[in-house]
């Protein structure tokens, strides 16, 4: 099948569009996350992807339980409405004022396998934490969500206050300054943009980089920081896709 390949900005990794990619960015940027194969058929063509490649590409997906079909119409699985959960968090993070407070969460559980580990550490990363030692995950206590409650078998939560200076500790848990240079880029890249495929592949860049972003209090950022730019640059994105999701050819 034909692939839409962008150039990226220094540093920032773009992989080509596919079939499977242009569909999910679809899905995941409209609301409700579901569309008819013939809205699928019309939005995919500037994409360079065919019907026959859009079906193949749908049955795939279906198969692989990233979609699921009900009739002509496909809509995100369970397991995807839950990485849009993750994605809209990211672009309308829920924040609290910051009081000097921290999150620290302890895991507690010993015995677990590798793949255990692993995904005990993929769900704290999603909670915005991040690792002081092992075991030991922090955050400031900024956002507004309650605590996920089959973790507490496996770890203890608490409230702390650091002695050490709260930016030194925030500078250490998160490579701050190199995401911020890499939202730059990003947002630089957005303004050359004007191909479907580039403006495409340039927003899941953006997406994946504001999930990656801890959400800290503005009094821990470095100058510049580029957040509130990047997240609105996204939901401009998510309006047209809408928009476009909602035209009849």
């Amino acid at each position: 099948m034909h692939r839409n390949v962008t150039s990226g900005p220094a540093g920032v990794e773009l992989p080509p569009l596919s079939a499977r990619s242009v569909v999910l960015s679809l899905l995941l940027g409209a609301h409700p996350p579901q569309l008819p194969v013939k809205d699928l058929v019309r939005l995919v063509e500037p994409f360079g992807v065919g019907g026959s490649t859009l079906r193949a590409a749908l049955s795939r997906m279906v198969a692989a339980g990233d979609l699921r079909r009900a009739g002509s119409v496909y809509g995100l699985s369970d397991r995807l409405l839950e990485r849009r959960r993750r994605q809209d968090d990211a672009v309308h993070p829920a924040t609290l004022p910051w009081n000097g407070d921290w999150e620290m969460a302890v895991v507690t559980a010993t015995g677990r396998s590798p793949a255990e580990r692993a995904e005990l550490r993929t769900e704290l990363t999603h909670l915005r934490l991040a690792e002081l030692r092992e075991g030991v995950w922090l955050r400031p206590a900024t956002l507004s969500r309650p605590w996920p409650a089959e973790l507490d078998p496996v770890t203890r939560h608490f409230t702390a206050r650091p002695d050490t200076s709260a930016g030194e500790l925030a500078a250490l848990l998160w490579p701050l300054e190199e995401w911020a240079a890499r939202g730059r880029a990003l947002l630089a890249h957005l303004e050359r943009a004007d191909r479907p495929a580039d403006r495409f592949t340039a927003f899941a860049a953006v997406v994946r980089h504001l999930l990656a972003d801890p959400v800290l209090p503005p009094e821990l950022l470095p100058a510049h920081w580029p957040g509130a730019a990047l997240r609105a640059a996204y939901a401009g994105f998510q309006r047209e896709v809408t928009a476009r999701t909602r035209e009849r050819a």
